[in-house]
């Protein structure tokens, strides 16, 4: 098969190196091959990365003649979130499972959780003492769990809660460098060993978590749930075309990928956004100017609208997406993309990473310049974080409105500091790319809110 641009590292290689250093596989690749490239990742078959944003959206908003996206085709989730998520799901069934899990995460649904996260992030904050440095990815997981935690299930503190937050947080702690990352992309490394190796731990803690989801889907079940507005009552109430609701192992996946997905890559972002905010003060000065010029107890929804916080947390996500691919499309007919041929068969990603810092689009682009964003306005195929297409996560406009939140409530309350001034290093953590250290900071003071007359 003719592919585009093949690396010619050797496929084992190649696959260690994308577990490894994903950032310079990716960037050395670019630069023999700016558009478009075949990398050597699948176990021996190859992955063609594209990163011009004209190619991207063909790729994404094709009809299903020219290319298909096969849930099948990221199994590499399925140990985590199970085979009936939404994510795994194809054609058809996928349109109307996205149907079913959309309406919690946009409107008045969305916007009653504002002051949840606000007091959560208070709370979780509050727990550190001045001048006791912290991690503030471990930090921000914490508060970004509680919050799934409580809008999607609806639990506060007790005996249900805590169980599976703890369990979530063993979980994703498993995967939380390369080396153990690597059990997701090397299918003959997952074998159950015994509770003393990393797969065999994984699949006990699966195990404790399943059995905590199915015991409270059961007794969810047998309540009324019809004024509840947390997601788990949502989807129990849920029917599709033919009047038929969930079953039990398809609720199960899609709690997993919201607990998973819903809060490992929005504390990862929130723990970046803290980093340059304290790395820049000017970006700092600025942010804390039109956070105050909102008043002493602004509204959420008057937070979340900010113009240089949106900035802040659009140029985060731009700098080092959390996702660095979007979902794969599989080509269904001969074509030409970029003026290479591709025939059937042949997986497609669009890869974010690298559209992010094509300087084309962002020059110096590996420099934090928040203005990028009010200066100018990227397509959904220039900036696209969240990905693009049929396959562009549901949870987007909750993410964005938490990590504002979040930002906003503890810059307004609180005085903080890094304690390492080195340069933070992006590292994978499972399928993202966290910080490195995780952000060690500090809280050197509590904040008093400036005169209105002191705000440039």
């Amino acid at each position: 098969m003719n592919l585009p641009n093949p690396l010619h590292t050797p496929l084992l290689l190649q696959e260690w190196q994308w577990v490894a250093d994903p950032i310079g596989y990716m960037e050395r690749a670019a630069q023999q091959h700016p558009d478009i490239f075949s990398a050597g990742l699948l176990s021996g078959q190859h992955l063609v990365f594209v990163n011009h944003p004209q190619a991207i959206q063909e790729i994404l908003t094709n009809d299903r003649k020219r290319f298909v996206a096969p849930g099948e085709a990221n199994r590499i989730l399925a140990p985590l979130i199970g085979d009936a998520s939404v994510i795994m799901l194809s054609g058809d069934r996928h349109k109307r499972r996205r149907q079913l899990l959309m309406p919690p995460f946009h409107g008045e649904r969305m916007r009653a959780y504002g002051d949840l996260i606000c007091q959560l992030a208070e709370k979780v904050m509050s727990q550190h003492s001045i001048a006791q440095p912290f991690n503030a990815r471990s930090t921000m997981q914490e508060i970004s769990l509680q919050v799934i935690l409580e809008a999607v299930f609806g639990v506060t503190e007790g005996e249900r809660v805590e169980p599976i937050r703890s369990a979530i947080t063993q979980m994703c702690d498993l995967f939380h460098n390369p080396l153990s990352a690597s059990f997701l992309f090397f299918p003959w490394m997952q074998r159950d060993l015994g509770a003393w190796m990393p797969w065999g731990r994984f699949v006990r803690d699966r195990s404790k978590i399943d059995t905590l989801l199915y015991a409270e889907i059961a007794d969810r079940r047998q309540q009324d749930n019809r004024d509840r507005v947390d997601i788990l009552s949502m989807l129990l109430e849920a029917r599709d075309e033919n009047g038929e609701p969930m079953t039990d192992s398809e609720l199960r996946d899609e709690l997993m990928t919201l607990l998973f997905a819903g809060h490992e890559t929005t504390a990862t972002a929130m723990a970046w956004a803290l980093y340059w905010i304290h790395h820049l003060p000017d970006v700092r000065e600025k942010l804390l100017q039109e956070i105050e010029a909102l008043g002493a107890d602004p509204d959420p929804m008057s937070i979340a609208r900010s113009p240089y916080l949106s900035a802040v947390c659009n140029e985060t996500l731009r700098l080092y997406p959390v996702a660095m691919l979007t979902f794969s499309r599989i080509v269904n007919e001969p074509l030409e993309l970029l003026g290479h041929p591709l025939q059937p068969g042949t997986p497609v990603v669009g890869c974010i990473y690298l559209l992010h810092h094509r300087e084309d689009l962002y020059p110096n682009s590996h420099q934090f310049k928040p203005e990028r964003f009010l200066e100018r306005q990227f397509s959904p195929y220039e900036f696209m974080p969240f990905g693009g297409g049929a396959r562009r996560c549901i949870g987007e406009a909750l993410a964005m409105f938490e990590m504002k939140l979040v930002l906003a409530t503890i810059l307004s309350r609180y005085e903080l500091a890094l304690v390492d001034r080195r340069p933070e290093v992006p590292r994978r953590r499972g399928v993202t790319l966290a910080p490195g250290s995780g952000v060690k900071i500090q809280i050197v003071g509590q904040r008093m809110a400036r005169p209105t007359s002191a705000i440039v």
